[in-house]
Formats: C-alpha cells, sequence, structure tokens
C-alpha cells in the first residue's frame, strides 16, 4: 500500500483537531453509528478543558488504497519543541489558516520550521463559512508570509483549498461545491511526495515520541528511515553522538490505525510505528540493526527561555492533600518529563530539596505543574524568571524577546500600548482590522509578559486577544517595574473567622474564605498599600454580656478572589512562592517567620 506522511499545523483555534475529525469520520475510519467525542484527538483532561492541543498525535486513514499518516501538532509556540520533533517525520505539511484572522505569529512559528526543512506546503484557507471571511485576501497573506519565511519556488508554488471543517467541505473556490472532502484527500495524495527511505538497507528510526505505557513500559515513536523490523528483533540504541547506549529486544510493535494503536508483526521503511522494550533510548536517539553504526541526524532544539524554582511544600499543611511530596518522587517525575519532553530542562539546585525546572513560556510549564498536582504531588513553586545570555562577541548581556500581536477594541487600544510600552515593548505596527478593532504588533521582552494577561483582560474588558510567540535574543532593555502593591500576610496558624476577614476587607482584596485553614506566613489577601502587612485572620469578636437593644449585625463579606496556576505564579514576588496540592492553591511567603522575611530583606538588599 501507497505510503504519505503528513502534518497539520496552524495557530491556536484555527480548526485544525476538527479537520481531523473530519478525515477520519469521511474515509471510513469510523463505522456510522459510532460514538466517537467531538475533537477526537484532543484527548488529555487538560486539552479537552483549555481547548488547545498539547501533545503530538498520530493517527492514519486510507483513502483509494494509500496510507495518509497525519500528524497533528500543538498550535502554541510554548509546545514548539513538539512541533520540530515531529517535522521530522512527515514528507508535507498542511497549513490550516483561519479566513477571518489569516496567517498569526504561531503559524509563522511552526511554518517557518517547515519550510527550513524543505517540506511543500498544502494550504488549507479554512472557516469560509464565517460571516467576517476574507479567504481571497487571506490566501494572499499566506504567499507574502512565505515569501518572507525564505520558500523556494516549489514552495511558493502551493496548492489552495478553501473549507469549513465544520460543515465537512473542501473545495478548489470559496463557492463550493460543498460536499465532502474528497478534493483535500485526493490533493494530499498528489502533491505530498511518498516517504524518501531505504527499503532495502538495514534497519533505522530516529524516535521522536516518547511515552509510558502501565504495561509496555517505555514506547518510542517515529518513522522508519531504512529497512524492516519485526516482533522480537534485537535493535540497537545510538545518541546523537554516535555513543552506543544499549540493545534490547522489540517486545511489541504498534501502528497507528484510525484512533488506535494496533499490533504488528512487521513494519517496513516510510511507515510511523511505536516500539517498546527499551530500558534507556529517548527522543531524539536513533534506533537501528546491530549492524548499523551511524545515527540519523537530529535538528536541534531552540533552547528554553524561562525557569521556575521547583521545591519540596514545606509549610505547615504539606502532606495533607497529597500523596507525593518528597524531593525523591518530585526529582524522579521531573526527570520523566524531561526524558519525553526535549524542550524541558531539569537540574538540582545545590545544598536544597529544590530543582530548577526551564521551558519555553509560562504555559507549558503551568501545564507540568497542572498535570503533577492532578497526580497527586504537592510541591512549592518560585516565581518564573526568564534566562539571559550573554553575546559571544560583545559580552553585552542579551534576553529573550517575544513578538506579541493584540486585536483589540479602538477604545482599548491606548490603554495596551502604554502599558507594554511600560513593559519596556516597541510597537512595530498598528492597523485597523475592521469591525471597530484595531490588530497592534509588539517586540517586547519575554519578563515583561510574565503575569500581563490577566491584567491584558482587564484592561479591555475581556474583549482583547493576545498572541505571543519567542522571536530571538537581544540586548537586554532595562528594569521593568513590579507588583504595585503589597500584600496580607497572616500572622497565626488555625481557620479563618468570619469577623476577622470583615475587618481586614477595608485593608484590600481577600484571597480566602471563612473556615479556610491558614498559617503563619501564609498571604491571605493583596493589600491596598504597596507595603506588606501582617495580619491576624483569626480574630474573633469579643463577647459580652450586654444585649444590645438592635439586632446584632450580620457580616456580610465580598466573594474571595481566586487565582488561577497561570495567575498565581504571575502575581507572586521573587520573596514568595505558590503552594500547589492536588485541591489547593496557597500563595505565601519564602519564609514564614517575620523575623526570618526581614533577615533575608537586609541580605538581599546588601548584596
Amino acid at each position: 500500500m501507497d505510503l504519505r506522511n503528513v502534518a497539520i499545523i496552524a495557530h491556536v483555534d484555527h480548526g485544525k483537531t476538527t479537520l481531523v475529525d473530519v478525515l477520519l469520520r469521511q474515509s471510513g475510519t469510523f463505522r456510522t453509528n459510532q460514538a466517537v467525542a467531538e475533537r477526537a484527538l484532543d484527548s488529555g483532561d487538560l486539552e479537552r478543558e483549555r481547548g488547545i492541543t498539547i501533545l503530538a498525535k498520530c493517527t492514519s486513514v486510507v483513502w483509494r488504497d494509500t496510507r495518509v499518516n497525519i500528524v497533528d501538532t500543538p498550535g502554541h509556540a510554548d509546545f514548539g519543541g513538539e512541533v520540530e520533533r515531529v517535522l521530522g517525520m512527515v514528507d508535507g505539511v498542511l497549513v490550516l489558516v483561519d479566513a477571518a484572522e489569516g496567517p498569526m505569529p504561531q503559524t509563522k512559528f511552526v511554518v517557518g520550521k517547515a519550510l527550513a526543512r524543505g517540506l511543500r506546503p498544502i494550504v488549507v484557507v479554512n472557516k469560509v463559512d464565517r460571516g467576517d471571511a476574507r479567504p481571497h485576501e487571506v490566501h494572499d497573506e499566506v504567499f507574502d508570509l512565505f515569501a518572507v519565511l525564505g520558500a523556494d519556488d516549489a514552495q511558493l508554488d502551493f496548492p489552495t483549498l478553501f473549507a469549513s471543517a465544520r460543515e465537512g467541505w473542501a473545495a478548489l473556490s470559496p463557492d463550493g461545491p460543498k460536499t465532502d472532502m474528497a478534493p483535500l484527500f485526493d490533493l494530499v495524495v498528489s502533491h505530498v511526495r511518498p516517504p524518501r527511505v531505504d527499503p532495502d538497507g538495514g534497519f533505522a528510526m530516529l524516535a521522536t515520541i516518547l511515552e509510558y505505557d502501565p504495561y509496555l513500559g517505555r514506547v518510542l515513536t517515529g518513522r522508519i528511515h531504512a529497512g524492516r523490523v519485526r516482533n522480537n528483533d534485537t535493535i540497537k540504541a545510538l545518541s546523537r553522538e554516535a555513543l552506543e547506549l544499549e540493545h534490547f529486544r522489540a517486545t511489541k510493535l504498534l501502528a497507528f490505525r484510525g484512533l488506535e494503536r494496533t499490533a504488528i508483526t512487521e513494519a517496513s521503511a516510510g511507515d510511523i510505528v511505536a516500539i517498546a522494550g527499551c530500558a534507556e533510548a529517548t527522543v531524539a536517539d536513533t534506533l537501528c540493526d546491530p549492524a548499523v553504526d551511524r545515527p540519523i541526524a537530529a535538528n536541534p532544539i531552540d533552547p528554553p527561555t524561562l525557569a521556575m524554582t521547583f521545591m519540596v511544600n514545606d509549610s505547615p499543611l504539606a502532606g495533607t492533600e497529597g500523596d507525593k511530596v518528597t524531593s525523591r518522587m518530585i526529582r524522579a517525575r521531573l526527570e520523566r518529563e524531561a526524558e519525553g519532553n526535549v524542550a524541558i530542562r531539569v537540574s538540582d539546585l545545590e545544598g536544597t530539596d529544590a530543582f530548577d525546572v526551564a521551558g519555553r513560556g509560562e504555559l507549558q510549564l503551568g501545564v507540568l505543574i497542572e498535570t503533577m498536582r492532578r497526580e497527586g504531588y504537592e510541591l512549592a513553586i518560585g516565581r518564573p524568571r526568564v534566562l539571559y545570555r550573554n553575546d559571544p562577541a560583545s559580552g553585552a548581556r542579551l534576553e529573550p524577546l517575544e513578538d506579541v500581536l493584540v486585536d483589540v477594541d479602538e477604545a482599548y487600544a491606548g490603554t495596551v500600548v502604554e502599558e507594554i510600552a511600560r513593559r519596556r515593548g516597541e510597537m512595530t505596527e498598528m492597523r485597523p482590522s475592521g469591525a471597530g478593532k484595531v490588530r497592534l504588533a509588539f517586540t517586547v521582552p519575554s519578563r515583561g509578559m510574565i503575569g500581563y494577561h490577566g491584567d491584558f483582560l482587564a484592561a479591555t474588558r475581556g474583549t482583547g486577544v493576545m498572541y505571543r510567540t519567542f522571536k530571538a535574543y537581544g540586548p537586554s532593555r532595562g528594569p521593568i517595574p513590579g507588583r504595585r502593591t503589597g500584600v496580607l500576610v497572616a500572622n497565626a496558624d488555625g481557620q479563618a473567622v468570619p469577623y476577622a476577614l470583615w475587618n481586614l476587607e477595608e485593608r484590600g482584596s481577600l484571597f480566602i474564605a471563612p473556615g479556610e485553614k491558614v498559617y503563619q506566613g501564609m498571604v491571605i489577601g493583596e493589600n491596598s498599600r504597596d507595603n506588606d502587612l501582617d495580619v491576624n485572620p483569626l480574630r474573633a469578636k469579643q463577647l459580652t454580656n450586654i444585649r444590645a437593644a438592635g439586632k446584632d449585625e450580620n457580616v456580610r463579606l465580598t466573594p474571595p478572589r481566586r487565582l488561577t496556576l497561570e495567575q498565581a505564579i504571575a502575581y507572586i514576588a521573587d520573596d514568595e512562592l505558590v503552594e500547589v496540592t492536588p485541591k489547593s492553591l496557597r500563595l505565601r511567603k519564602r519564609h514564614l517567620i517575620p523575623h526570618e522575611r526581614k533577615r533575608a530583606s537586609r541580605a538581599t538588599e546588601a548584596g
């Protein structure tokens, strides 16, 4: 059977996972009456809750005697490590673009990677059924984007289809015929080249995705570059530097058939398969026949730009909600994550039960923390910080910069420009985008964007949309103002009392409700002034034997301000931590005792 390997790349929410659903249905992969979840490939709980693709996934369909392996890739730049790896498995890409929004920053990021690998794109202008669709203008914008990214003549001569994945059709023009996805299937088969592989050479496969299976152990997925492999064959693992890592037996061969991974006895060059049985091999290693001595070249991955400190939870409430609390458990889990996710780097901090975890951005590290807390881990997390570099030529300090694209109502444009300028951002473009909205483009230091998303939504009354993607390292842009307010810090252990919280409301906004457990050093609210304030949330009303003539006062409290995980991580200052447990998120001071905080503050000022 003929083979085609293709990846679908697009910006967040441009419809790629919905498109895969339609292709699976119309190819006959699902029975007519089969119950299948919407966005079937986004199978993780976090992916469904957030509406984004986090992990690359493989599936396949059969169209007129050709098997098409389809890889659904993440659209968010924080998961760029996934994108870069899977592009090595495919021979063509579908570039999916929203017919109203056009190519966005993260489209640019992933398409740039695909064009650099020499992949020939097929452009699908999706959502042409939208009322504000402008399909022909978007087609021209895609051509301009490809030209800017250095596409060659063959890549610029790309075929284009117009589609509505939600309605299940694709055609050569926006007007139809609006029947089915057959034009897209036919175009993939005719335009994407068959895998360029060596069917007669010794078996060789580049490991691209690492997973853990409770029954099979480590499972490595990749495309076979040469030869064939059979169940129970002896396989050698080579590192990128050609070092021999291990020999193992292929205990299980798995191929992607629809949404299922099916056990097979043999696979040949060009196909995408998963192999179980290894103990040490990981992503970017070469699995091969024992006679092969040269690894398959693996592209370097863009380095991390942001780091956080993960440490053992040492608060008075530690161990009351989670069952995985020791540094040994946390280290093992982080090392396992770093093995499968090449965009994450983990290192020990000497002399402490803490780990430095570096990644692509707040979202990627936030997803890791959320996943760990759902698995039963308790952690304390420090404030995110960017990773600097030194220019090898001049020795100047360089920091990561981001391209930020904002769509906002004209009434709020001035507020956004002013705030991003305060965060050392530079505006590179401003143009109307129709319907009373304006599109703003900025280049901003990554550290200036930490914690801005919540402020941005508040400033635009929830109507603004912001997209960020890593651009490059550039000269440091100087100091950026931090949080403008102090916090309210509990000075005792116990349960918060309504009367005490009622008296504290005039001091600022509260993060806790009556009856919640608190401890000394825990942050329970935001001070209305710029200093930190130690307060007593346990103070009860004094009782007397004098009965009031009028009715006793009822305590009426404003509902507490609840921070999400990302908001909490971005909110804390350098001397604060986020306590993360399976049931709770708490803010706390790094040093719980007041005199220890003063000593640490004096040491910081002296240093």
